[in-house]
């Protein structure tokens, strides 16, 4: 009885977590990922507004962490274009590490999972990346990158994947971003950044400004986006 009482408590505890939460791949704002997981029993939640020229997305992505080592992310977003509502997005992925990240060293790890883009008329694909980090100057800088692949279902075509990217320290609690990531075919894209912590590991906002080389007017778009993550409590 008291197991029972105890596991239903939990159960109780994560559903008030997120239902409190607004509506991963990478820790925001970035999207080439880093070798770190949500805390070892703990969850989180990344949100964000993605505000481009002609479609605005409303992202989610909770993630949890129940065993220590594996990561599991399931969310999406809504997307509106020219004033009318898009068929939304999909995302579900594992991961995990092969080597943790430690101060001044570098870790390493794997993501695989199935995603679908916002928009009309977009179809799924499977995708896996290997993720590596290194810590520099005792973790104010840490450099990530990304290289995997994804199949489009519809086509069934693959296509290579990278990311590369960079955070630096500036205060305590206010970290500066850049990257640069994309596919082998087509233009990479660019985006700069801020994330501060509101609580140290706990609340963080952050804020983007991005866009596609050889089209900066045309594909530019600003993110707003909230990070909350629970203390362990599986």
């Amino acid at each position: 009885m008291l197991h029972s009482l105890i596991v239903m408590l939990k159960i109780s505890l994560f559903i008030v977590a997120f239902a409190i939460l607004p509506s991963a791949w990478a820790a925001r704002p970035m999207v080439t990922d880093d070798a770190r997981l949500t805390d070892a029993q703990a969850c989180q939640t990344e949100s964000w507004m993605h505000l481009g020229r002609q479609r605005n997305e409303l992202w989610s992505l909770p993630a949890c962490n129940p065993g220590g080592n594996f990561e599991l992310t399931v969310g999406g977003a809504l997307a509106r274009t020219s004033g009318q509502m898009d068929s939304g997005a999909l995302v579900v992925q594992g991961k995990t590490l092969f080597r943790p990240l430690t101060t001044n060293n570098y870790g390493m790890g794997l993501a695989a999972g199935y995603t679908t883009a916002p928009g009309n008329g977009q179809s799924g694909a499977t995708y896996f990346y290997i993720p590596t980090s290194l810590s520099l100057a005792d973790d104010r800088i840490f450099l990530h990158t990304n290289l995997g692949a994804i199949r489009s279902r519809e086509d069934r075509e693959t296509r290579l994947i990278w990311g590369i990217g960079s955070e630096i320290q500036t205060t305590e609690r206010l970290y500066a971003i850049a990257e640069s990531y994309g596919q082998d075919k087509g233009s990479a894209f660019v985006q700069l950044g801020l994330r501060y912590w509101i609580v140290p590991n706990h609340i963080q906002v952050d804020t983007t400004w991005g866009s596609q080389l050889g089209h900066i007017r045309d594909e530019r778009w600003l993110s707003i986006g909230l990070r909350l993550i629970t203390p362990p409590f599986f």
